[in-house]
């Protein structure tokens, strides 16, 4: 087993935060480059590391664009080393395509991050145990960055809400993967190769992933490690991590009242209890977390963070879970495509996420009962990962969005996956299979609609200050 640096790590990568919900990430633009590099130096010792190595009672990271690293003076030689999708970022022809940006997600619409909105070079994130420590901390880095060169483009609230669940009412952050060498314990069948979600070190395909060598001399670069295959050029990389982050806007009553037309009792009236069952059976977990492969027909009623299943042994068919739920088409486990389920659970773990999302909005839940909030509510979803075509943008488009999943044919992810307006002819429903017969729910609607998004780079904590070098 390969040592992972924890020290030089960020701590957001190996750490939910839960224990700090409170939260802001600053999207900034270096307007003096200079001032901005000074800055990265101070700043680098904050940094809060997988091991919490900072000692502050906040804890901070920090993650780069491509334009951030060219705004800094990363040579235009040095940059060509990072993997072609940060490059190019989340706002081109092909992005749209693959994650399905179009309509009201269309970029030329978002709030941060497209093509009409202010530049965003750099993400700094603050998590917090109180309101209060929040609130002192904004004003003191908001000094900080009018002082060193950098102008705030957009500034998200991201909080971790009682109970961890989001604004449709489902509890977050359950399903995760555990780094192999990271010291979190968990089931066996989870653990991953670091490389998967590290760079510098091996992935599940037994290499080192793609990381951004120095080509080109710039900076200090005695302080940066020496390429693993053996070029003897400085591997920027090691121990950093690509970031993906999109603001999701949730259409709570819209989804709830979806639910509830769909289940109408024979007289007209409401059914709550079968509105949510059908919201679970479309994301694979009851609200409160509770796996329907071990609970299929009601909600045990208590909070879950349950993860020790698979879907071979006891739900082959798809009668407890629905093979086209959120949470079983995310992560097939055992169960991807018609492959065996040792060579299922090996072809998974090649796609996995980090997954670090955070709410946004009133602390508002939603149920059948009770689901309309007087403002704009969301996730900002997150996830780590060291190849994001592989990883994000593979989850996104041949899992979530494709509709011929196993057995399916017309079945997009029903959260993250339907189009928002299909081409004539075009069905989109969810497929609930029964022991006689499947039952659908059809005339699926989009619920959620990107407001933002933007792919970072997260460095090392000493690749960090070698960037002040530069």
């Amino acid at each position: 087993m390969e040592q992972l640096e924890l020290s030089q790590i960020q701590g957001f990568l190996i750490n939910n935060y839960f224990e700090k919900p409170f939260s802001n990430y600053y999207l900034l633009e270096i307007e003096n480059k200079e001032k901005a590099k000074n800055y990265l130096k101070e700043i680098a010792g904050r940094i809060t590391s997988a091991n919490h190595q900072n000692n502050n009672q906040s804890f901070t990271n920090i993650g780069f664009t491509s334009s951030g690293l060219a705004a800094l003076g990363l040579h235009e030689k040095n940059l060509r080393f990072f993997i072609r999708e940060f490059r190019e970022g989340m706002v081109t022809p092909h992005r749209q395509r693959l994650l399905g940006d179009h309509e009201s997600s269309d970029p030329q619409k978002w709030q941060w991050g497209g093509p009409a909105n202010a530049p965003i070079h750099l993400v700094l994130m603050v998590f917090t145990s109180s309101e209060d420590e929040l609130r002192m901390q904004d004003a003191a880095l908001q000094q900080e960055f009018s002082e060193n060169g950098l102008k705030i483009s957009h500034v998200l609230r991201a909080d971790t809400f009682p109970e961890r669940k989001e604004h449709f009412g489902f509890r977050e952050g359950i399903s995760q993967p555990i780094i192999i060498g990271s010291g979190v314990e968990g089931h066996e069948r989870d653990k991953i190769k670091a490389g998967e979600f590290v760079l510098g070190y091996e992935n599940e395909y037994d290499v080192h992933p793609d990381t951004p060598l120095l080509k080109e001399a710039q900076g200090k670069m005695e302080m940066l490690t020496s390429d693993p295959e053996g070029t003897g050029q400085k591997d920027l990389g090691r121990n950093g991590t690509y970031f993906v982050l999109r603001q999701l806007k949730e259409d709570v009553d819209g989804f709830w009242n979806f639910l509830n037309e769909k289940t109408k009792n024979a007289d007209g009236s409401l059914n709550p209890s079968e509105s949510t069952k059908m919201a679970a059976k479309m994301m694979g977990r009851w609200p409160g977390g509770a796996p329907l492969v071990k609970f299929p027909d009601a909600d045990p009623g208590t909070l879950s963070d349950d993860n020790d299943f698979v879907y071979i042994e006891t739900d082959k068919f798809g009668l407890r879970c629905p093979f086209g739920a959120h949470a079983r088409r995310t992560n097939p486990r055992d169960n991807f495509e018609e492959s065996k389920p040792a060579e299922s659970l090996k072809l998974t773990r090649k796609h996995r996420i980090m997954r670090r999302t955070r709410s946004y909005g009133e602390k508002f839940t939603a149920s059948a009962t009770n689901h309309t909030p007087s403002d704009e509510v969301g996730v900002l979803f997150g996830c780590f990962n060291a190849d994001i075509n592989r990883q994000f943008e593979f989850i996104q488009y041949t899992w979530a969005a494709y509709p011929k999943f196993k057995q399916l044919y017309a079945d997009p992810d029903p959260f993250i996956g339907v189009k928002e307006n299909p081409a004539e002819g075009v069905i989109q429903q969810f497929t609930i299979p029964t022991e006689t017969h499947n039952e659908y729910v059809e005339g699926l609607k989009s619920f959620v609609t990107v407001r933002g998004g933007a792919y970072f780079f997260f460095p090392s904590i000493t690749a960090v200050e070698y960037l002040s070098t530069i």
